[in-house]
């Protein structure tokens, strides 16, 4: 009895398909030769350039927690939510010093104008992260 198909075809399908899903998994991850080249597997690329950060730059703890701390200030000072620390890259306590200078340059900014809010956010983020690392960061000082 037949039923009019080919036995094989099925059989080759079935193997076929998990072959060619592994060999295309393991060109889109680097680990297939690609070209044919044995060597072009083998050979690494050269690493990139680590990209600047502040924490390599040359800026004590402090300077950065002032930047940063400023620079949100200004985002949040005119929108109705301070946002997520975490996404901001903020650490908790510099969270609160931020939330402290927009509270305070919200009420200069009613009653003073935009210049003087933006003055008061330099110079109350510069103050609270100074009280913030005045013994120093997380490593050192009473942090331990």
């Amino acid at each position: 009895m037949t039923t009019g198909r080919a036995p094989r075809a099925g059989a080759a399908a079935r193997l076929l398909g998990p072959a060619l899903l592994a060999g295309a998994l393991a060109t889109a991850t680097g680990c297939g030769g690609g070209s044919g080249d044995s060597t072009a597997a083998r050979t690494p690329s050269p690493p990139l350039s680590p990209s600047p950060s502040p924490a390599s730059s040359s800026a004590s703890p402090e300077e950065l927690c002032t930047r940063i701390v400023a620079h949100w200030s200004r985002e949040a000072l005119d929108g109705t939510t301070y946002g997520d620390y975490q996404s901001m890259g903020l650490s908790n306590g510099q969270y609160d010093i931020l939330r402290t200078v927009v509270d305070a340059a919200r009420a200069a900014k009613k009653t003073q104008g935009a210049d003087a809010a933006d003055e008061l956010i330099d110079r109350e983020a510069r103050e609270g992260c100074a009280d913030r690392y005045r013994y120093g960061g997380p490593d050192e000082g009473p942090w331990q």
